[in-house]
């Protein structure tokens, strides 16, 4: 058997689980997960029996299976597969009619919620991007909630939310703030808090206070301090995730843009 696995817990709110695999010739028996198991596929195809039923799972679309439910998984195709899979709480889908509407529908051809959900992916796979995360786990759940015909209320653009939610980012732009702990102190759902942030000013609240943490980032190295402290200060991970964004905002990395002319 040939496999290349890589599994992790991410420090995001809803998220169990993060899983990439390349299997060759593994076949997964039937079993159940008590988490929504929520896939894409990037090479190959995957069949599997959901409910006893046949399904197949391809690189254009989303394939979410709810937990509790027995289903199996085997390549269909010569050369295996690569696939990545989130596993969700079960909360994040809370109505207990999606479980039977997702045996029914378990995929999704929507190019839209498949860029999403692989944008979810990077966001996860880089150490201190968990806000940018939970703003894209909120859009998804809410997508797949529509999917499967539970249309949520249209969402207010609500201008005074968005400006109190810029305030408490402002307040912690090092230690930051998760969308979950936001919303229980604006009383807010957190999709809501994204959708009204976004609307008021133009980019999501992740974007927004890496902008604030590289604008920090800059004064400090400006004033002598080392890239490496600067990281730290300014509220990034290490100073790998500081050179990422500080290249991608200013256009050079945080060494060279203090570099005095010789």
């Amino acid at each position: 058997m040939s496999e290349h696995v890589r599994a992790w817990r991410p420090a995001v709110p809803g998220i169990r689980e993060v899983f990439h695999a390349h299997f060759v010739d593994h076949a997964y028996p039937a079993h159940t997960h008590d988490a929504w198991t929520l896939l894409i596929v990037d090479d190959g195809a995957v069949r599997y029996d959901l409910d006893r039923h046949e399904h197949g799972a391809l690189p254009a679309s989303v394939t979410l299976l709810p937990p509790h439910v027995a289903h199996d998984g085997r390549s269909a195709r010569p050369g295996g597969f690569r696939k990545r899979v989130v596993y969700l709480d079960d909360a994040a889908l809370a109505a207990p009619s999606l479980i039977g509407r997702a045996v029914d529908r378990p995929a999704f051809d929507d190019p839209a919620l498949r860029r999403r959900v692989d944008r979810l992916h990077h966001a996860l796979g880089h150490p201190g991007e968990e806000l940018a995360a939970q703003s894209r786990l909120a859009f998804i759940v809410e997508r797949l909630a529509v999917h499967l015909g539970e249309q949520s209320a249209a969402l207010r653009h609500d201008r005074t939310l968005a400006h109190r939610l810029r305030d408490l980012l402002d307040a912690r732009v090092t230690e930051g703030l998760g969308l979950d702990e936001a919303g229980r102190l604006l009383h807010a759902h957190p999709t809501h808090l994204v959708r009204a942030f976004g609307t008021e000013f133009g980019l999501p609240p992740h974007r927004y206070l890496t902008g604030r943490r590289v604008d920090l980032a800059r004064r400090l190295v400006l004033a002598g301090m080392p890239p490496a402290a600067v990281a730290t200060a300014a509220g990034f991970h290490d100073q790998a995730h500081l050179t990422r964004h500080f290249r991608r905002v200013v256009g050079t990395t945080p060494g060279r843009f203090a570099a005095r002319p010789g």
